[in-house]
């Protein structure tokens, strides 16, 4: 799936070439081909931090964060993996997510809103459901997905403002061209497409691996109902209006925005229907 989306993001840097500068284009395919292979690279090795500054995270430090670290630690050690960085994201929103490029690399994050709406049993029910996001690995590869679609959103929106602001007065400069004419029709595609290829991935990512994240969770504190209560507030409380990039949304132990096309391709399952299964356990 990453490699998709490097190449979505090889062929939007090459249309942006060609529509800024069509004669610099041959030397424009391997510069991007290169940019690509180190953005790739780079977001696989600091993805979790900018994902974590996305979101405005900052580290759990303090006696007010000493249960949450301490919690945080306990689950650690019963699912066998190093004790992750805490953060704590301002927000009055009901949230959680993890990140890393692996488990000895990983961070966990909570809104100020949960730690005061949840009571113990929902809280450890919550940061368990992260930690297994780590200890299962899904934070490795939706780290890179969440920055990569991110160019590629950002790649989308040049394209169309590169064209409306200098695309029209160079094509009446220059002699038309079937490469030409495709690479443009084809810069304009993925610009439109984008956002919507961007949360066909990110569900692709994301429901399966929420589903099993609660089983395991749950295996881990012995206690389902804690993770079904809290998921339970978090359905009633929270609006889907947090300040949060649908780039990153898929992170999130609930989705942070909503919107009217949720209904046909929502990154996260029904909250419902992992309620239920939680009280079958």
């Amino acid at each position: 799936m990453a490699s998709v989306v490097s190449v979505i993001l090889f062929a939007l840097i090459v249309s942006i070439s060609y529509i800024l500068a069509p004669d610099a284009l041959y030397i424009m395919v391997p510069i991007s081909l290169v940019v690509v292979l180190l953005y790739t690279w780079g977001s696989y090795q600091y993805g979790d931090k900018v994902v974590l500054s996305s979101v405005n995270a900052k580290p759990a430090e303090g006696p007010e964060y000493t249960y949450l670290n301490n919690t945080v630690e306990g689950l650690a050690i019963a699912a066998g993996i190093p004790n992750p960085d805490v953060y704590v994201v301002p927000s009055e929103e009901l949230n959680a997510f993890a990140t890393g490029k692996d488990p000895e690399n990983a961070s966990l994050a909570v809104t100020t809103g949960l730690m005061k709406a949840l009571d113990r049993d929902e809280l450890e029910g919550i940061i368990a459901h992260e930690i297994s996001h780590i200890r299962n690995r899904d934070v490795q590869f939706m780290t890179v997905v969440a920055v990569l679609v991110g160019l590629a959103g950002i790649l989308s929106h040049m394209i169309l403002r590169s064209y409306f602001w200098g695309g029209r007065r160079r094509r009446r400069s220059r002699d038309g061209g079937g490469l030409g004419i495709a690479i443009i029709v084809l810069g304009f595609i993925l610009a439109i497409f984008a956002p919507i290829a961007t949360r066909l991935v990110q569900l692709a990512v994301s429901r399966r691996r929420e589903y099993l994240a609660d089983a395991s969770g749950a295996e881990l504190t012995r206690y389902p109902d804690g993770l079904a209560d809290a998921l339970e507030k978090i359905s009633k409380h929270n609006t889907g209006e947090m300040d949060v990039s649908e780039s990153v949304s898929h992170l999130f132990i609930s989705d942070p925005n909503r919107s009217p096309l949720d209904s046909f391709y929502r990154t996260h399952p029904p909250i419902e229907d992992r309620i239920k299964r939680l009280r079958e356990m």
